[in-house]
């Protein structure tokens, strides 16, 4: 046994199974890239006042969750917790906001927070998210849903729901607050609790304790105090999604875990997953420019999706997809000239576009096989001397058994004919 380890709730991805990590992850980016987002790299870890004030002090993300440290030069900072507030940073400080707009990125990577391990809760979890910055547009907010949307679908995923509400603006929202905060304080709560209610009381109607949940089931909800521009804003959200068959529920007790969100919120639930059963989500963050220092105040949409959490859904609904790792071909040479032969022709083949192994190491065929049928691979590709000697070479299709011998100089063309390639 190793004398290491990898750290508490922090997971390794390894063949076979990061062959469905990387399929999920790049399902869900180029369903981003497909709709002009572009890609962006951020940094690990930030300031730690990024966060405090672009995350908001009261959630728990920030007073709970955050991986602190000085650095040597007596700097504090943060392993990034999320990416929105990270991304807002780069656009302002390399001066994305002054051209045009909106400005529309995605990203991909670990994400670190302080929590309990256990199924689908990870302290390094990874996320692909997009956002889409600089324009206050319902078409927009209905795009950066119907992406993560369409990357679920590719996947084949089918057993989610896509819960959706308006968390109002600044014409409605501080009249609501008030209200929610007289109702709550009214309540007989715990310190704690009542110390979140006054300083954000939308925070407590996310509290998942069934004794707080029953509590402000008559608390009142956000969607029955918007202003005139904000439910027009999401009545224009609700039909752009209609037109791009986007199925959703309106859930007006959806509050998500960030403080910076505004107006279209949104969750992706699998009910498969149990107790954490949200897969994905996100909204709109209208202050969040002017909150961390910008100069414009523009406002923002954008998700980020849990590739873990995706790839344990996949996983509830007995889907499998094939990712990257995963060949097409495994070559099976029985001998040193046949060995010769069969990385010449895998050269050729990864040349054409296809995905080749081979069985190294000089095997016996019975273990060369068994390691084809672990590689994933559809064809088989059986070389000894004999075939040699008819200039032949086996093909097996390890989907169904069947075989049968072709000629060696039409093996690329055959193999591209079966692969469809």
């Amino acid at each position: 046994m190793s004398e290491f380890s990898a750290p508490k709730g922090i997971p390794d991805y390894f063949p076979p199974a990061s062959a469905d990590f990387l399929a999920v992850r790049n399902a869900l980016t180029d369903a981003a890239y497909r709709a002009g987002y572009g890609h962006i790299e951020l940094p690990i870890f930030e300031e730690t006042a990024l966060f405090a004030r672009g995350v908001g002090e009261s959630t728990d993300v920030v007073s709970k969750e955050m991986y602190t440290f000085a650095d040597r030069g007596g700097r504090t900072v943060t392993l990034r917790p999320e990416g929105t507030a990270g991304v807002m940073r780069a656009v302002i400080q390399h001066g994305l906001d002054r051209g045009q707009l909106p400005v529309k990125l995605c990203y991909s990577g670990p994400f670190f927070r302080y929590e309990r391990p256990q199924a689908g809760r990870y302290r390094q979890l990874q996320q692909v998210g997009v956002e889409a910055i600089g324009v206050d547009d319902p078409a927009l907010d209905a795009e950066v849903i119907a992406i993560a949307d369409e990357g679920y679908k590719r996947l084949g995923l089918t057993g989610y729901r896509l819960d959706l509400t308006s968390l109002g603006d600044d014409t409605c929202r501080p009249q609501y607050r008030e209200r929610l905060q007289e109702f709550l304080l009214g309540l007989d709560l715990d310190e704690p609790t009542r110390e979140r209610a006054r300083i954000n009381p939308l925070r407590v109607l996310d509290d998942k304790r069934p004794e707080v949940r029953e509590a402000t089931a008559d608390a009142p909800l956000m969607l029955d105090h918007l202003s005139d521009s904000a439910k027009d804003h999401f009545e224009q959200v609700k039909g752009h999604l209609d037109r791009l068959g986007v199925d959703y529920v309106v859930n007006p007790r959806l509050v998500r875990g960030l403080d910076y969100y505004t107006k279209t919120t949104f969750e992706f639930v699998h009910d498969g997953l149990g107790a954490q059963s949200g897969i994905g989500g996100g909204g709109r963050y209208d202050g969040l420019m002017k909150q961390i220092g910008g100069k414009q105040e523009l406002s923002g949409i954008g998700f980020g999706i849990g590739v873990d959490r995706t790839v344990l859904a996949l996983e509830a609904e007995g889907v499998s997809v094939a990712g990257v790792g995963r060949v097409d071909v495994f070559g099976v040479p029985m001998g040193a000239a046949a060995k010769a032969e069969l990385v010449a022709l895998a050269g050729e083949l990864r040349a054409a576009g296809v995905k080749v192994d081979l069985a190294y190491g000089d095997r016996a065929l019975k273990g060369a096989m068994k390691a084809a049928d672990r590689s994933g691979a559809r064809l088989a590709l059986v070389l000894g001397d004999r075939e040699l000697d008819e200039r032949t070479i086996e093909i097996k299709d390890l989907t169904n058994g069947d075989q049968h011998k072709v000629p060696l100089d039409a093996a690329l063309a055959e193999i591209r004919s079966r692969l469809g390639i």
